[in-house]
């Protein structure tokens, strides 16, 4: 937008929040998460309608998230993008992974970050793992998890993470808290052995009605998973910072990821500085298409903008 003020660069600081005077030196991973696709309820209403990603709209997303002053590119890959390994995982959606390698390519031309997010949380009723039907059913067995490595591994070749890999692992009904434990902590070992930190979204924030099963089983979780693991608070209409205090306590690099409105998201900003965290994940549930153009670019505007003191 022609009238944001100019952004400091990452290794400066101290800068100002957009709403309010509290001055900070910026966080160092400022993200949005762009979906390529995605699996929930309303989007699988939607999936037989579904075309592909733009490329050329993705490209201008990553210009304008570095003009904004972003470090991170988070990509909800799922099956938008065909894997030598699987091929049948191919929907009439689905593009060349040289797609892919370009918006990572410059991405990474543009000093972001690029961290690949796939998600492998079991649900009927959310339906996150079902980009990976039919092998979603074989339920975390040997090759269940073999299969999940080798995607794993087309996406690291494709994107080149630095330091990140995004595993979803929210509004998980099917197992129980013993077998999600497990298979967080099998993810982060094989993701550890290929020098890169697991991220998974956090749900309590949200113990209410069918999501309370949930959050309760993402706060069981917190006692036994490695401390190594990046927890992801979603809270998208309230603020708790309690949450992160809690979740730093217990030794998480712990990243916020709010709702849409501006002032909130200052607020959760200030708020994961103040316990010593690392991140701000900013997202807009919809497709990385033409008609959603304005709706994404002025979200991206929504990171608390950074200005020379």
């Amino acid at each position: 937008m022609s009238n944001r003020q100019p952004v400091v660069p990452r290794h400066l600081g101290p800068v100002n929040l957009r709403r309010g005077a509290t001055r900070f030196r910026p966080l160092s991973v400022r993200a949005y998460l762009l979906h390529l696709t995605h699996y929930d309820p309303s989007w699988c209403r939607r999936k037989a309608w579904e075309r592909p990603f733009s490329l050329r709209l993705a490209l201008e997303i990553v210009d304008a998230m570095a003009a904004a002053g972003y470090t991170t590119l988070v990509v909800d890959c799922e099956d938008a993008v065909r894997y030598e390994s699987h091929p049948e995982l191919a929907r009439p959606y689905t593009v060349p992974m040289r797609d892919l390698a370009t918006l990572a390519r410059h991405a990474h031309q543009r000093r972001l970050d690029v961290v690949p997010k796939i998600n492998f949380s079991q649900s009927h009723w959310h339906h996150h793992n079902h980009w990976f039907r039919p092998h979603h059913l074989l339920f975390d067995n040997t090759e269940y998890w073999r299969r999940a490595f080798r995607i794993i591994d087309e996406l690291i070749r494709t994107c080149r993470p630095q330091r990140y890999f995004h595993v979803g692992m929210d509004e998980d009904h099917e197992r129980s808290t013993v077998q999600h434990v497990r298979a967080i902590r099998t993810l982060r070992d094989g993701l550890r052995r290929r020098g890169l930190k697991v991220v998974i979204w956090n749900d309590s924030a949200y113990p209410m009605a069918r999501r309370w099963v949930h959050a309760e089983k993402s706060l069981r979780a917190e006692a036994d998973l490695p401390r190594d693991i990046v927890q992801v608070l979603w809270d998208y209409d309230r603020f708790q910072p309690q949450i992160l205090r809690r979740l730093r306590r217990r030794g998480f690099e712990v990243w916020a990821a709010p709702g849409r409105d501006a002032t909130q998201i200052a607020r959760w900003y200030d708020a994961v500085r103040r316990v010593g965290g690392r991140g701000l994940l900013i997202t807009l549930w919809v497709p990385c298409r033409p008609r959603n153009r304005r709706r994404i670019l002025d979200r991206i505007q929504q990171l608390p903008a950074a200005a020379p003191s």
